[in-house]
Protein backbone atom coordinates (compact mmCIF):
# COMPACT_ATOMS: atom_id res chain seq x y z
CA UNK A 1 0.00 0.00 0.00
CA UNK A 2 1.59 3.23 -1.15
CA UNK A 3 -0.56 6.13 -2.35
CA UNK A 4 -1.63 9.66 -1.47
CA UNK A 5 -4.16 10.58 1.22
CA UNK A 6 -7.30 12.02 -0.38
CA UNK A 7 -7.79 14.37 2.56
CA UNK A 8 -4.36 16.02 3.04
CA UNK A 9 -2.39 14.79 -0.01
CA UNK A 10 0.36 13.26 2.13
CA UNK A 11 1.98 9.92 1.21
CA UNK A 12 0.29 6.95 2.89
CA UNK A 13 1.81 3.51 3.42
CA UNK A 14 -0.52 2.14 6.13
CA UNK A 15 -4.26 1.73 6.67
CA UNK A 16 -4.50 5.24 8.14
CA UNK A 17 -2.84 8.52 7.19
CA UNK A 18 -0.09 9.42 9.64
CA UNK A 19 -0.72 13.12 9.03
CA UNK A 20 -4.49 13.57 9.43
CA UNK A 21 -5.66 10.12 10.59
CA UNK A 22 -8.08 9.47 7.73
CA UNK A 23 -8.59 5.88 6.60
CA UNK A 24 -6.56 5.16 3.48
CA UNK A 25 -9.26 2.99 1.88
CA UNK A 26 -11.56 5.96 1.22
CA UNK A 27 -13.58 5.47 -1.96
CA UNK A 28 -16.64 6.87 -3.70
CA UNK A 29 -19.97 6.63 -1.93
CA UNK A 30 -22.48 3.98 -2.89
CA UNK A 31 -25.85 3.19 -1.33
CA UNK A 32 -24.44 0.00 0.18
CA UNK A 33 -21.43 1.82 1.63
CA UNK A 34 -23.63 4.55 3.09
CA UNK A 35 -25.96 2.06 4.81
CA UNK A 36 -23.31 -0.40 5.99
CA UNK A 37 -20.59 2.06 6.99
CA UNK A 38 -22.05 5.48 7.77
CA UNK A 39 -25.40 4.40 9.20
CA UNK A 40 -24.77 1.02 10.83
CA UNK A 41 -21.10 1.29 11.77
CA UNK A 42 -20.84 5.03 12.20
CA UNK A 43 -23.97 5.50 14.29
CA UNK A 44 -25.35 2.20 15.60
CA UNK A 45 -22.20 0.11 15.98
CA UNK A 46 -22.07 -1.43 19.46
CA UNK A 47 -18.30 -0.87 19.66
CA UNK A 48 -18.46 2.84 18.91
CA UNK A 49 -20.97 5.61 18.12
CA UNK A 50 -24.34 6.30 19.75
CA UNK A 51 -25.14 2.85 21.14
CA UNK A 52 -21.65 2.37 22.52
CA UNK A 53 -21.70 5.79 24.18
CA UNK A 54 -25.15 5.24 25.70
CA UNK A 55 -24.11 1.78 26.89
CA UNK A 56 -21.05 3.25 28.59
CA UNK A 57 -23.09 6.03 30.19
CA UNK A 58 -25.38 3.46 31.80
CA UNK A 59 -22.82 0.80 32.76
CA UNK A 60 -19.68 2.72 33.76
CA UNK A 61 -20.56 6.42 33.41
CA UNK A 62 -17.87 8.10 35.48
CA UNK A 63 -15.06 5.84 34.32
CA UNK A 64 -15.95 6.11 30.64
CA UNK A 65 -16.27 9.92 30.68
CA UNK A 66 -13.01 10.25 32.62
CA UNK A 67 -11.27 8.09 30.02
CA UNK A 68 -12.80 10.24 27.28
CA UNK A 69 -11.53 13.46 28.88
CA UNK A 70 -8.08 11.93 29.40
CA UNK A 71 -7.81 11.10 25.70
CA UNK A 72 -9.61 7.85 24.76
CA UNK A 73 -12.12 9.46 22.39
CA UNK A 74 -12.15 7.44 19.18
CA UNK A 75 -15.14 5.24 20.07
CA UNK A 76 -17.39 7.88 21.63
CA UNK A 77 -20.17 9.86 19.99
CA UNK A 78 -19.74 13.64 20.09
CA UNK A 79 -21.26 14.94 23.33
CA UNK A 80 -22.94 18.02 21.85
CA UNK A 81 -24.45 16.01 18.99
CA UNK A 82 -25.68 13.39 21.46
CA UNK A 83 -27.09 16.08 23.72
CA UNK A 84 -28.96 17.87 20.94
CA UNK A 85 -30.20 14.60 19.44
CA UNK A 86 -31.65 13.31 22.70
CA UNK A 87 -33.10 16.73 23.54
CA UNK A 88 -34.78 16.91 20.14
CA UNK A 89 -36.27 13.41 20.47
CA UNK A 90 -37.50 14.23 23.98
CA UNK A 91 -39.00 17.50 22.76
CA UNK A 92 -40.85 15.76 19.90
CA UNK A 93 -42.16 13.00 22.17
CA UNK A 94 -43.41 15.53 24.73
CA UNK A 95 -45.92 16.81 22.17
CA UNK A 96 -47.51 13.35 22.02
CA UNK A 97 -47.15 12.31 25.64
CA UNK A 98 -49.90 12.42 28.24
CA UNK A 99 -47.90 14.64 30.57
CA UNK A 100 -49.73 17.84 31.45
CA UNK A 101 -48.12 19.67 34.34
CA UNK A 102 -51.10 22.01 34.61
CA UNK A 103 -53.12 19.23 36.30
CA UNK A 104 -50.95 19.70 39.39
CA UNK A 105 -51.99 23.31 40.00
CA UNK A 106 -55.22 25.16 40.72
CA UNK A 107 -57.44 26.53 37.98
CA UNK A 108 -56.41 30.12 38.79
CA UNK A 109 -52.85 29.59 37.58
CA UNK A 110 -53.48 26.71 35.15
CA UNK A 111 -53.21 28.92 32.05
CA UNK A 112 -49.85 30.24 33.22
CA UNK A 113 -48.63 26.69 33.87
CA UNK A 114 -49.69 25.62 30.37
CA UNK A 115 -47.72 28.53 28.92
CA UNK A 116 -44.65 27.55 30.94
CA UNK A 117 -44.95 23.94 29.74
CA UNK A 118 -45.20 25.06 26.11
CA UNK A 119 -42.16 27.30 26.60
CA UNK A 120 -40.10 24.48 28.11
CA UNK A 121 -41.15 22.12 25.33
CA UNK A 122 -40.31 24.60 22.58
CA UNK A 123 -36.98 25.73 24.03
CA UNK A 124 -35.88 22.57 25.82
CA UNK A 125 -32.49 22.49 24.12
CA UNK A 126 -31.75 26.07 25.16
CA UNK A 127 -32.70 25.44 28.80
CA UNK A 128 -30.71 22.23 28.76
CA UNK A 129 -27.57 23.86 27.41
CA UNK A 130 -27.87 26.75 29.86
CA UNK A 131 -27.95 24.35 32.81
CA UNK A 132 -24.67 22.66 31.94
CA UNK A 133 -22.31 25.63 32.60
CA UNK A 134 -23.81 26.17 36.05
CA UNK A 135 -23.56 22.49 36.97
CA UNK A 136 -19.97 22.62 35.74
CA UNK A 137 -19.26 25.54 38.07
CA UNK A 138 -20.57 23.64 41.08
CA UNK A 139 -18.82 20.37 40.22
CA UNK A 140 -15.61 22.39 39.71
CA UNK A 141 -16.04 23.98 43.16
CA UNK A 142 -16.87 20.78 45.03
CA UNK A 143 -14.25 18.65 43.27
CA UNK A 144 -11.55 21.26 42.69
CA UNK A 145 -8.91 19.03 44.35
CA UNK A 146 -9.26 16.58 41.45
CA UNK A 147 -7.36 18.98 39.20
CA UNK A 148 -9.73 19.09 36.22
CA UNK A 149 -10.25 22.49 34.61
CA UNK A 150 -13.60 24.16 34.00
CA UNK A 151 -13.77 23.08 30.35
CA UNK A 152 -13.35 19.45 31.38
CA UNK A 153 -16.14 19.90 33.92
CA UNK A 154 -18.29 21.22 31.07
CA UNK A 155 -17.67 18.03 29.11
CA UNK A 156 -18.39 15.67 32.00
CA UNK A 157 -21.61 17.51 32.91
CA UNK A 158 -22.66 17.54 29.26
CA UNK A 159 -22.38 13.74 29.12
CA UNK A 160 -24.25 13.45 32.44
CA UNK A 161 -27.05 15.63 31.07
CA UNK A 162 -27.15 13.57 27.86
CA UNK A 163 -27.66 10.41 29.93
CA UNK A 164 -30.48 12.12 31.83
CA UNK A 165 -32.04 13.11 28.51
CA UNK A 166 -31.95 9.47 27.40
CA UNK A 167 -33.80 8.64 30.61
CA UNK A 168 -36.45 11.29 29.88
CA UNK A 169 -36.94 9.80 26.41
CA UNK A 170 -37.57 6.35 27.92
CA UNK A 171 -39.88 7.73 30.63
CA UNK A 172 -41.81 9.83 28.11
CA UNK A 173 -42.31 6.76 25.92
CA UNK A 174 -43.76 4.93 28.93
CA UNK A 175 -46.28 7.74 29.56
CA UNK A 176 -47.76 7.18 26.10
CA UNK A 177 -49.46 4.05 27.47
CA UNK A 178 -51.24 5.87 30.32
CA UNK A 179 -54.12 8.33 30.49
CA UNK A 180 -53.60 11.96 31.45
CA UNK A 181 -53.73 12.43 35.20
CA UNK A 182 -52.07 14.18 38.11
CA UNK A 183 -50.81 10.79 39.32
CA UNK A 184 -49.01 10.21 36.02
CA UNK A 185 -47.23 13.58 36.17
CA UNK A 186 -46.33 13.11 39.84
CA UNK A 187 -44.99 9.61 39.18
CA UNK A 188 -42.98 10.83 36.18
CA UNK A 189 -41.40 13.66 38.16
CA UNK A 190 -40.68 11.45 41.18
CA UNK A 191 -39.09 8.67 39.13
CA UNK A 192 -36.93 11.13 37.20
CA UNK A 193 -35.90 12.96 40.39
CA UNK A 194 -34.88 9.70 42.09
CA UNK A 195 -33.06 8.52 38.96
CA UNK A 196 -31.26 11.84 38.53
CA UNK A 197 -30.18 11.88 42.17
CA UNK A 198 -28.91 8.29 42.22
CA UNK A 199 -27.31 8.56 38.78
CA UNK A 200 -25.57 11.80 39.77
CA UNK A 201 -24.05 10.18 42.85
CA UNK A 202 -22.93 7.17 40.79
CA UNK A 203 -21.59 9.35 37.96
CA UNK A 204 -19.60 11.85 40.04
CA UNK A 205 -18.37 9.27 42.57
CA UNK A 206 -17.06 7.02 39.82
CA UNK A 207 -15.51 9.89 37.87
CA UNK A 208 -13.66 11.36 40.85
CA UNK A 209 -12.87 8.10 42.68
CA UNK A 210 -9.17 8.12 41.59
CA UNK A 211 -8.75 11.70 42.91
CA UNK A 212 -8.21 10.81 46.56
CA UNK A 213 -11.68 11.43 48.03
CA UNK A 214 -13.19 9.07 50.60
CA UNK A 215 -16.40 7.22 49.70
CA UNK A 216 -18.37 9.41 52.10
CA UNK A 217 -16.72 12.50 50.65
CA UNK A 218 -17.61 11.44 47.12
CA UNK A 219 -21.27 10.91 48.00
CA UNK A 220 -21.48 14.16 49.97
CA UNK A 221 -19.87 16.27 47.23
CA UNK A 222 -21.97 14.57 44.56
CA UNK A 223 -25.13 15.52 46.48
CA UNK A 224 -23.94 19.08 47.02
CA UNK A 225 -23.77 19.78 43.27
CA UNK A 226 -27.55 19.57 42.62
CA UNK A 227 -28.22 21.10 46.05
CA UNK A 228 -26.02 24.09 45.19
CA UNK A 229 -27.80 24.45 41.86
CA UNK A 230 -31.20 24.44 43.57
CA UNK A 231 -30.05 27.17 45.96
CA UNK A 232 -28.78 29.16 43.00
CA UNK A 233 -32.11 28.74 41.19
CA UNK A 234 -34.02 29.84 44.29
CA UNK A 235 -31.87 32.95 44.67
CA UNK A 236 -32.29 33.87 41.01
CA UNK A 237 -36.05 33.30 41.25
CA UNK A 238 -36.30 35.42 44.40
CA UNK A 239 -34.30 38.28 42.88
CA UNK A 240 -36.32 38.10 39.66
CA UNK A 241 -39.58 38.17 41.58
CA UNK A 242 -38.37 41.09 43.70
CA UNK A 243 -37.34 43.10 40.64
CA UNK A 244 -40.64 42.30 38.89
CA UNK A 245 -42.68 43.43 41.91
CA UNK A 246 -40.71 46.68 42.14
CA UNK A 247 -41.17 47.42 38.44
CA UNK A 248 -44.91 46.70 38.63
CA UNK A 249 -45.53 49.06 41.55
Amino acid sequence: MNHTCLNCNQPVTTNYCGSCGQKSSTHRYSLRHFIEHDLIHGVWHVDRGILYTIKELFTRPGNSVREYILGKRANYFNVITLLLLTATISSILSHYSNLEYSVLVSDTIKDKMVSIQELMTSYLKIFLLLMIPFNAIFSYIWFRKAGFNYSEHLVLNAYKTAAEMVATVVLTLVTLFFDKSAALVSSYLMVFFIFSLIYGIWFYSQFFSPSGYSKAGLVFRSLMIPFSFMIFQSCVGYIWGLISSILNT
